[in-house]
């Protein structure tokens, strides 16, 4: 069965971009594109939620394809589907969708940024693991990684990388 991986990048204090979105914290490298490129050769499918997917489609480059061969949806209630370009807008059952999306033959599904939709799936019981490449900054306050989530989630620690930038990428699996 296919596994989603939920994760990103963030600030030690748990924050995945500035109050207004803002990522210009992130400390890019050589290093990290090799493990974000390392990352994705596992991934077919992208779910994100409507902000993640306004942040992603303001920051790509001009002229970039919007057919990227990754099969991918946004869940949204407020969204118009006109404005979902090169996704699926998915407005309601998020569970259910990835409770099928997981049954389907392929690779692993990434579950980017959003805390929001995070937490929903976590309550669902339909993420398997978290990853993230956490950044040595204290934003103070922000978009929050993990927003309220109905039970404790234990986890178990897959692999822990220190990267020459001082940042450190983690990788847990989602425990029972």
């Amino acid at each position: 069965m296919r596994k989603v991986v939920y994760g990103g990048a963030c600030s030690l204090d748990g924050y995945l971009a500035r109050e207004d979105g803002a990522v210009d914290w992130l400390m890019f490298n050589d290093e990290v594109a090799e493990l974000m490129k390392d990352s994705w050769t596992r991934f077919d499918t992208m779910l994100m939620g409507r902000k993640t997917y306004e942040v992603a489609m303001a920051n790509a480059p001009a002229g970039a394809d919007a057919d990227s061969g990754i099969e991918t949806y946004v869940f949204s209630t407020t969204m118009n589907p006109n404005d979902c370009k090169g996704a699926t807008l998915v407005s309601t059952g998020a569970a259910e969708l990835v409770r099928s999306l997981k049954a389907k033959d392929g690779k692993d599904i990434c579950l980017m940024g959003g805390g929001v939709l995070a937490s929903s799936l976590f309550d669902a019981g339909v993420i398997d693991e978290v990853g993230f490449n956490i950044h040595p900054i204290l934003l103070g306050n922000g978009i929050p990684s993990f927003h309220k989530i109905a039970k404790q989630t234990n986890l178990e620690l897959l692999e822990c990388r220190q990267l020459k930038n001082g940042c450190v990428y983690v990788l847990y699996n989602v425990g029972p």
